[in-house]
């Protein structure tokens, strides 16, 4: 029996109270959870037919506000989605998950302030019902401006260490470290690195990481003896800058025997740089990568490469921006996954 003197719409915590259950058991009823016991949510469905509860989706659809459809932003170039692999695994994460749901998957481009203006226009009309940010720059202001009107939103990634928005990320920090590491156990002695944009969290971690298993190890004296930033060379993440960033490495130090790139694609082009300067890989200089791409199993020498589970994150991603679409009080989820050092013949 509905209560008597109340006002307003039932809540799913009235809900949940009613059947006895916690408010997530509810909200999975509401989504066709697997995950429940048929005697729950026979218990969660009566509770909710009692008190003639409208759930939020349902409610959403009705006020003609629910678009069942979601974004994929990445605000980079066209050159650059393309050219990289790891946007397309994330892309292909977020569509296996997206696949038995009736949400449509958009993919947005956003590489000037005036695409961000139109899209943040978009998403405030709700045109979309949640966002999936990918390679996000420390500066861009385009999480918390979606925060702000309160759209669900999960990145991939984050912008800093103190990140609130919901991210989905890697162990980059340690994914670095146990690069450096094996070169060192391996008898390397002058190891060199080359760095994504430091204006992507992403990259300050892998460099931190770097830089945690040279001060730890005393496998690299070439290093202590010559200390500073002599050994970093930057880069974009792109194979031109892989190219451009191992030159400027052999001017400094000719004698280095080992480099660990921050992406698979910086790593071909330091491979491209070492060939062409009469250097052999993995015998003078060995090269580690960092994605595990596909590309890492087509260079030559095959590539040595940490692995993060890119496909993994684009289906994380989704699980949590759903979970956030279908309860607008879910908590913002902060989840980093394991990476794994994979040994081929580069290193």
């Amino acid at each position: 029996m509905v209560t008597r003197g109340r006002t307003g719409q039932p809540t799913l915590e009235e809900v949940a109270a009613l059947a006895g259950v916690g408010r997530g058991t509810v909200s999975r009823v509401i989504n066709n959870s697997p995950r429940v016991k048929d005697t729950t949510r026979h218990q969660v469905e009566q509770a909710i037919a009692q008190l003639g509860y409208i759930p939020n989706r349902a409610a959403r659809a009705l006020a003609g506000s629910r678009s069942d459809a979601v974004a994929l932003v990445i605000p980079e170039t066209e050159k650059r989605f393309f050219a990289e692999p790891y946007f397309s695994e994330i892309v292909h994460g977020v569509g296996g998950a997206l696949a038995d749901t009736d949400l449509q998957l958009l993919l947005t481009l956003v590489r000037t302030e005036k695409e961000r203006q139109r899209f943040l226009q978009y998403a405030r009309a709700r045109r979309i019902d949640g966002v999936l940010l990918v390679s996000v720059h420390g500066s861009d202001p385009l999480p918390d401006l979606l925060a702000g009107m309160e759209m669900p939103t999960v990145l991939s990634g984050r912008r800093s260490g103190d990140e609130s928005v919901s991210y989905v990320d890697s162990d980059n920090t340690g994914g670095a470290r146990a690069a450096v590491r094996h070169l060192a156990d391996s008898g390397r002695r002058g190891i060199a690195t080359i760095t994504g944009p430091l204006d992507m969290y992403v990259a300050q971690c892998r460099l931190r990481g770097y830089e945690e298993a040279v001060r730890d190890t005393s496998g690299a004296p070439e290093i202590s003896r010559t200390p500073g930033t002599s050994w970093i060379a930057h880069g974009d993440f792109t194979e031109e800058s892989g190219r451009r960033a191992m030159g400027e490495l052999l001017e400094r130090h000719p004698g280095l025997d080992a480099v660990f790139a921050a992406s698979d694609l910086m790593a071909v082009g330091a491979l491209h740089t070492l060939r062409a300067a009469g250097r052999r890989v993995p015998e003078d200089v060995a090269v580690v990568g960092f994605d595990d791409s596909p590309v890492a199993q087509h260079t030559d020498p095959q590539l040595t490469s940490v692995r993060q589970p890119v496909e993994e994150m684009g289906r994380t991603m989704a699980r949590v921006l759903l979970e956030m679409i279908n309860d607008s009080s879910a908590a913002w989820q902060h989840v980093v996954l394991r990476t794994e050092l994979v040994q081929r013949a580069s290193g």
